[in-house]
């Protein structure tokens, strides 16, 4: 159905109708950008509240080995990446639909603008001929009546006998002239007639119907452009909706992961003093008490020995060997501050715990000694193969500029290895266990080996992982394993072992990589992965992946995110 043969005579209707397209067009900008910031703002607010209720580092400390927290930091790592979907709703809707839809509505006023131009050209053309056409009209008529009287006044003239020769002749030839007018206006007027007709033949009938036709044809195309924007608009939302599902998939993974039985040994696990419960209190028997010296009459007062041997255990069971005052009944139903007496300056070897306590804190302490040696030894492995490089060329600098760091990290290397000594005994100790490992550095320590124990390598060959490096056994003194430390019984709960590393930040494999060492992770390219531990200079980064596999990857295989990195 064709505008210009069914709205002929509807111009300017036909005008207001597209402009009306052009009003709603920018109803619907204005509404898409409306959308966006709506999108943006919910975003903004999801993230501002994530980052209110993330962990602070005392959190992590107190409650990171519940599953029930554990399970709510979860959903708040999966209500970022949701507040983060909104986000590219808003950045599409803006990005791709409200560009498209500016150009549209530029477009489609430049080409309204000009057909209406063209046709109220059209429609001038057609007015200046009718005009043309009346003003030819009203000649002839004129004339036509001016011809007419003339013609009366000749027969008047030619009938009346007083007149003279020279004035009917006077009177006939006025009446040729009019006529002779008369018939030049009628063939005018004539002219014009046709030519009008052929303008608003061609007005209705070929130029008009053209200009109705591509205001149709521009109408028509911005309601399929509409119609598309719209779709769009719809396909922006149905392509983030996986990955929303996702999110809350991942939430309700969370929410299955909380366990009451293992939250509750977590419990036992972190409180237990590791005492034994107070044996029964032995009889005070008076009568027996007493006992007359036959010598000078007096009464000897005699303690038995049980009572004193139980009564010292009760003191030993509930101060630690440490005598306090009891409160309500044997203090047994006392606050925890008084079952448990702390010194304000806790000891070293963390005597002044519970057994479990202070077993878990060595635990803690000696696990954090190894991985400063893992540090430093990576920290030495690096300043090595540079001495190397500017042993080889010189012209990149100085090698003997590095002896002194290199000294100084060996210090630090005997420094913890002691410590890490130190602390196996105290483990030992609190184990009941003879103390028969010995870390204590040699004679030719690190600190001074530091000139001659350079070995050739490839500064372009990625280093092996931290947890997998070989020292040369001229340099380096041998660390012994978990299994020389402990029997396995001793290991700790691969849940407790997880909370050491937590997760820091994101990353995407940039390339493929295909362990060939120890501690070392296959990964495929574009692989998203959990970040637990920062690369230490040593090139290698330690991840998680989703199949809970851990090692390290190449530092330069990633691209990394941080979560600390994010501004709400």
């Amino acid at each position: 159905m064709s505008w210009g043969t069914e709205l002929w005579d509807q111009y300017d209707t036909v005008a207001v109708h597209t402009q009306k397209g052009v009003d709603f067009c920018e109803r619907f900008t204005n509404f898409l950008k409306e959308r966006s910031h709506i999108e943006f703002e919910y975003a903004k607010n999801l993230k501002r509240l994530v980052k209110n209720y993330q962990p602070k580092k005392k959190d992590e400390e107190e409650y990171g080995q519940f599953s029930w927290a554990k399970a709510f930091w979860d959903l708040l790592k999966e209500l970022h990446d949701l507040a983060g979907q909104h986000e590219v709703i808003a950045e599409n809707t803006q990005g791709n639909v409200m560009k498209d839809l500016s150009n549209l509505i530029q477009d489609y006023k430049q080409d309204r603008k000009k057909e209406l131009q063209e046709g109220a050209k059209i429609q001038e053309q057609l007015k200046a001929s009718l005009a043309q056409l009346e003003k030819r009209e009203k000649q002839y008529e004129k004339a036509f009546r001016e011809a007419e009287k003339a013609t009366d006044a000749y027969r008047r003239a030619d009938a009346d006998i007083n007149l003279s020769r020279a004035e009917v002749e006077k009177h006939r030839n006025n009446m040729m002239l009019k006529s002779q007018q008369s018939d030049d206006c009628k063939n005018e007027y004539a002219s014009q007639l046709q030519q009008t007709n052929q303008h608003q033949h061609e007005h209705y009938h070929t130029h008009m119907p053209q200009v109705f036709q591509r205001l149709q044809n521009i109408d028509e195309n911005r309601i399929d452009k509409m119609k598309s924007y719209i779709k769009q608009s719809a396909d922006i939302e149905r392509n983030i909706i996986p990955i929303i599902n996702t999110c809350i998939d991942g939430m309700v993974k969370a929410s299955d992961s909380i366990n009451a039985v293992e939250d509750s040994r977590s419990v036992v696990n972190k409180y237990k003093s590791g005492y034994p419960i107070p044996s029964d209190i032995a009889f005070d028997d008076l009568s027996n008490s007493q006992v007359p010296d036959g010598r000078n009459g007096n009464t000897l007062t005699t303690t038995p020995k049980n009572l004193n041997l139980e009564k010292g255990s009760v003191r030993q069971t509930v101060s630690g060997g440490k005598s306090k005052k009891r409160t309500g009944i044997l203090g047994l139903f006392s606050s925890s501050k008084t079952n448990v007496t702390r010194s304000d300056d806790p000891k070293e070897d963390f005597s002044d715990l519970p057994p479990s306590q202070r077993k878990k804190q060595l635990l803690k302490k000696i696990d954090s000694i190894k991985k400063e040696i893992t540090r430093e030894t990576a920290e030495r492995e690096g300043m090595l193969k540079m001495k190397d490089v500017y042993v080889q060329n010189p012209a990149l600098g100085d090698p003997n500029s590095l002896d002194k760091k290199i000294e100084e990290n060996g210090e630090k290397l005997d420094s913890c290895r002691k410590e890490l000594s130190k602390f196996v005994n105290y483990l030992d100790d609190a184990e009941g266990k003879k103390s028969t490992t010995s870390l204590a550095v040699s004679d030719d320590s690190l600190s001074r080996s530091t000139s001659d124990g350079s070995v050739n390598r490839d500064p372009n060959i990625i280093p092996p992982p931290p947890s997998i490096q070989q020292p040369n056994n001229d340099v380096y003194t041998s660390i012994p394993d978990d299994d020389e430390l402990h029997s396995p019984d001793e290991f700790e709960d691969p849940e407790e072992v997880l909370e050491q590393y937590p997760v820091i930040g994101t990353c995407r494999a940039l390339y493929s990589f295909t362990a060939e060492n120890e501690g070392s992770v296959t990964m495929e390219e574009n692989e998203e992965m959990s970040v637990l531990e920062q690369d230490q200079g040593d090139g290698w980064t330690r991840v998680r992946k989703k199949d809970e596999g851990e090692g390290f990857v190449p530092t330069s295989y990633i691209q990394i995110h941080f979560f600390d990195q994010d501004e709400v």
